[in-house]
């Protein structure tokens, strides 16, 4: 008997169905804003790449939900479980499969080649494209190869019948491994699946309930999309997705260790030191880093100081502030002009705001947002610094760099960019310079309102637009020139709470949580219309929820337990 269904239910072409710790997913979505008519087992070791099709023997219905995988036709079935992150298993009964290779071409640098292996009657691929093998081990029932040693372009793989009940092993390796041995039942295994995703939903949403319909949901999107540690990948790390965007980016990661950090502090600390292990000499963190590369032609804001505000105490202090430290003087040393007090980024890219308005008119550039974070992790080397001398030093640095950006880049009604060679400076309608926000009580009172008051018009029914929505530069799909996203929002909602607007913040959160309830976890929403865009199982939109909410419920629950107190 198969193991009920746990959890929300999902639609894959939305979010891949995996499992913790696992490199591979099963998803029709094979490559970006590419949609596959077929499941595919998708790798992303060596990149994102599609390696194996399943073809129901009949056009089947598929239900996916936290531990479980189905197709089920008339009273036919076949259900698919993680066994382990690097092992599946799959059952049928009165309905075949046709698991094929995804790429029918093998040439002497890229493709699949299929053999049965003679030690044990599996049958094997080795994938160029993923540099592993994928081994299917028949069980229980019958199996018929098709293409076995084929060079060139051959139909390649297993026929599972649909006249008799079968079940298979699926395993991800290197060169090789232990025959695979079946020591558990098809529903054991599924039965255990669901209680290791259950307990990581207790562990980092114990809150939800009715007024959180998404939380379980945002907390498979993270449960599937973390990885084990492999290639450059150097601690357990959620992907920003199981989709195309298959890394860790230089400021996402902030998030995700966020919406951990209660529930799972050690793998929320995991999140946040993953980039740091690959800091350079000058003290900066790579773009990205994925399973087989490292980005550093671009990097990201820095909002770590901001972001350790909000975790819990570093379980190593000293290294925490001597990689931070690190970090602030990359910006401090290398980002900044001669004479200039103010830091620059070099190009949208660096601000994590890629194609914002605020670079239009040049790339290099001061910006307020990159000020404002400067002025946050400052703060916080200040905070964390055991030497009081060191100490003072990091706040009298901060004071200055709060100083020189309401000097120079305030001009009375709202903050500047100013480029660094022309010394010009202009305005944009983008979000971006309204950032400034997240130094909240640092900044002075006229300067809060007037940042509120710009922020409230950016605010669409479901959230802050990062462009103006009256704006000529604004577009539906624009990237950073329109859609709502998951970062500013929070880093918003953060600094409105703190600079003395909650009525304002408790509404931005309120719309972010109903248009996540809505359109899921997307990579970024039409500001207009909610719908998701780009990549569809987003690990900073789910943390995002769940930060949100999580702070949502205390607020909630905490004017209940004092009444509680009082009527005692």
């Amino acid at each position: 008997m198969t193991v009920a269904a746990s959890g929300p239910v999902f639609s894959l072409r939305e979010i891949p169905f995996s499992y913790h710790g696992s490199w591979f997913g099963f998803s029709p979505v094979i490559a970006e804003k590419t949609y596959a008519e077929d499941v595919h087992l998708v790798s992303h070791q060596t990149g994102m790449h599609a390696v194996l099709r399943l073809i129901p023997a009949a056009e089947s219905a598929i239900t996916a939900t936290p531990h479980q995988l189905t197709w089920s036709h008339d009273d036919g079935r076949i259900d698919l479980v993680y066994d382990n992150p690097d092992t599946v298993r799959v059952k049928g009964r009165g309905l075949g499969l046709r698991l094929l290779a995804a790429d029918p071409v093998l040439t002497p640098f890229s493709g699949p080649y299929f053999y049965q292996d003679p030690r044990d009657d599996s049958y094997v691929f080795t994938v160029y494209q993923t540099g592993r093998r994928y081994r299917i081990t028949l069980i229980s029932g019958r199996a018929e190869p098709l293409g076995a040693q084929a060079l060139g372009t051959a139909e390649r793989g297993v026929v599972l019948p649909d006249d008799e009940a079968w079940e298979i092993a699926i395993e991800e390796y290197e060169t090789a491994r232990a025959p695979y041995a079946s020591t558990d039942a098809f529903d054991q295994v599924a039965k255990a699946a669901r209680a290791e995703f259950d307990a990581f939903a207790a562990a980092v949403a114990p809150w939800r309930g009715d007024r959180t319909p998404a939380a379980e949901l945002a907390a498979y999107v993270l449960w599937s999309a973390t990885v084990r540690p492999a290639g450059f990948v150097t601690r357990p790390a959620v992907l920003m997705s199981k989709h195309w965007m298959d890394k860790v980016w230089s400021w996402d990661h902030c998030f995700n260790a966020l919406a951990l950090a209660d529930g799972l502090p050690e793998l929320a600390w995991d999140q946040f030191r993953l980039p740091f292990d690959h800091q350079d000499a000058a003290g900066a963190l790579p773009d990205s880093v994925t399973h087989s590369e490292i980005l550093y032609n671009f990097v990201k804001p820095p909002i770590h100081g901001w972001a350790l505000r909000h975790l819990p105490p570093a379980p190593d202090p000293g290294e925490t502030y001597r990689l931070l430290e690190g970090w602030t003087t990359f910006w401090l040393e290398a980002r900044r002009a001669p004479g200039r007090e103010l830091p620059h980024y070099q190009h949208g890219n660096d601000s994590g705001w890629d194609n914002a308005t605020t670079f239009d008119h040049e790339r290099i550039v001061e910006t307020a947002d990159l000020a404002s974070f400067l002025v946050l992790q400052l703060r916080q080397l200040a905070r964390l610094a055991t030497d009081p001398d060191t100490s003072a030093r990091w706040t009298e640095q901060a004071d200055r760099m709060r100083d020189a950006l309401l000097t120079e880049l305030w001009d009375g009604e709202r903050f500047l960019a100013r480029g660094v060679r022309s010394g010009r400076t202009w305005s944009s309608s983008s979000l971006l310079d309204l950032m400034p926000i997240t130094l909240g009580e640092e900044l002075p009172q006229p300067v809060r309102a007037a940042l509120a008051a710009r922020i409230e018009r950016h605010l669409t029914a479901f959230g802050p637009a990062t462009e103006l929505p009256t704006s000529e530069c604004y577009q539906d799909d624009g990237y950073w020139r329109g859609p709502i996203w998951a970062p500013s929002t929070v880093l918003i909602e953060d600094g409105l709470r703190r600079a003395g607007y909650p009525d304002l913040a408790d509404e931005i959160s309120a719309r972010f949580r109903s248009l996540c309830e809505k359109s899921g976890f997307a990579e970024n929403f039409d500001a207009r219309t909610g719908e998701g865009l780009r990549d569809r199982a987003y690990t900073w939109t789910a943390s995002a929820y769940l930060i949100l909410s999580a702070a949502h419920e205390r607020r909630t629950r905490e004017p209940l337990t004092a009444a509680r107190t009082v009527a005692c």
